[in-house]
């Protein structure tokens, strides 16, 4: 029998209905084990990519809503992955722990439907295009990369992508050998200090001009708001010139 996720959605969704944020509802139609970390659903976007017309971008992301078993509701977001208009499909990707979101992308199942709604998400593309993004994530935030590096194909990338998992691995990051440059960093006892200390040692001599340079980075909070600091105050590069976004607490 179909299942659906996501009734009510308590005061966050008032909060989100007052701010214009427009409602979804999509329905499963496949779902694939990438790794035993890491599953891949297919879903009928409800209309939503046919509302979102001109507005659709790299990295655009939707708030799935979960019933935990207290019976509240929770709300998690889930960057689209390889969206299609004409079809009005696409794809979410788990990295999948103990949460009610990946308690329900390791059942979800054809038929099944989430409720999702849209609002907050944005991207402003760097203007000037910079020479090389340097881009800085982990699993949950692999396919906004992805998007990302669909959306500047000819752009030399440096990626510093922390890992878990040895079947981490085997994740589809979308690079090319002649213009990707990937640095996987294994996340140990210390949490992010792998990640952080290796981006420290390394981004400057990538960086070129501070002004025109470009930073992608999402990984977990105090992670993400170490390095954003760093960028900014010992780098100097204008806040407009790096995108960070904290995706997950430990």
């Amino acid at each position: 029998m179909a299942r659906t996720a996501g009734t009510a959605k308590g005061w966050e969704g008032v909060v989100l209905r007052l701010m214009r944020a427009k409602d979804f509802r999509f329905t499963v139609t496949g779902a694939e084990q990438v790794t035993e970390h890491f599953r891949r659903v297919r879903l009928e976007d409800g209309g939503l990519l046919s509302a979102a017309g001109q507005s659709l971008h790299p990295t655009m992301w939707v708030r799935l809503w979960f019933a935990a078993a207290d019976g509240k509701p929770h709300q998690r977001a889930y960057t689209l992955v390889d969206p299609d208009p004409a079809t009005g499909t696409f794809s979410l990707e788990f990295a999948l722990h103990d949460g009610v979101a990946s308690h329900w992308a390791r059942r979800a199942a054809p038929g099944d439907t989430i409720e999702a709604t849209v609002q907050g998400t944005g991207f402003t593309a760097p203007d000037p295009a910079p020479a090389r993004l340097l881009v800085i994530g982990d699993p949950a935030s692999l396919p906004a990369i992805n998007s990302l590096l669909d959306a500047h194909p000819d752009t030399p990338a440096t990626v510093w992508f922390e890992t878990q998992h040895t079947s981490d691995a085997e994740l589809p990051l979308r690079v090319h050998a002649d213009r990707h440059d990937v640095r996987r960093v294994e996340r140990g006892a210390g949490g992010g200090k792998a990640l952080t200390d290796r981006v420290r040692a390394e981004l400057p001599s990538l960086l070129g001009e501070a002004a025109s340079a470009y930073v992608w980075l999402a990984c977990d909070t105090a992670t993400t708001r170490t390095l954003t600091s760093w960028l900014r105050k010992d780098l100097a590069i204008p806040k407009h010139r790096v995108n960070a976004l904290g995706y997950w607490r430990p």
